[in-house]
Order: structure tokens, then sequence, then C-alpha cells
């Protein structure tokens, strides 16, 4: 659980703003589409993925009270419970 003075709301902009207007065109690559993203919204750092859980322990590492956020790189949700995730356009 983050130590961060940044509420969960504002953790939700910061990371949305990072990823659609600085990070997506870096990495919503093939070979990346599907995979999980943490990003740390204070400093903008993130690490790429198959499990959510390790990609923010990889931050948490670098900076353990680090604000995080999370995607799945191409698609619409992280998981989908009782349904299906759905591709974002590119």
């Amino acid at each position: 659980m983050s130590s961060s003075k940044i509420d969960s709301e504002e953790i939700a902009r910061r990371g949305r703003e990072l990823y659609e207007q600085v990070i997506r065109p870096q990495v919503e690559t093939p070979e990346n589409i599907g995979k999980v993203i943490s990003i740390n919204v204070e400093t903008g750092d993130y690490e790429i993925g198959n499990d959510l859980v390790v990609t923010s322990m990889r931050l948490r590492a670098k900076q353990a009270d680090a604000a995080l956020w999370g995607e799945r790189i191409g698609f619409d949700a992280v998981y989908a419970v009782g349904g299906t995730l759905v591709r974002t356009i590119e």
C-alpha cells in the first residue's frame, strides 16, 4: 500500500494522462500488446511485464512510497471480471 500523499482520484488522473500523452506512443508496439505496465505517477518511470504485481514491485524497489497506476497495453482495462477485455483503437 502506498504511503503517497496523492489521493486515488489524482493518481488515476495522472496515470491516465501520462499513459495517453507520453508513454503510450513509446510502448504500444506489437510485442507489448497485452502486457501490463505500472507507472510511477510522480516520476513518469514505468515497468512493463506480464504480471502487475511484479512490475509494481520493480518500481517500489526504486521508490518505496511511489504512487502507482496500472494499465494493460492496448486494452481498455487491466483485468476483466465476468467479461472480456476490449482492444483499444490504434
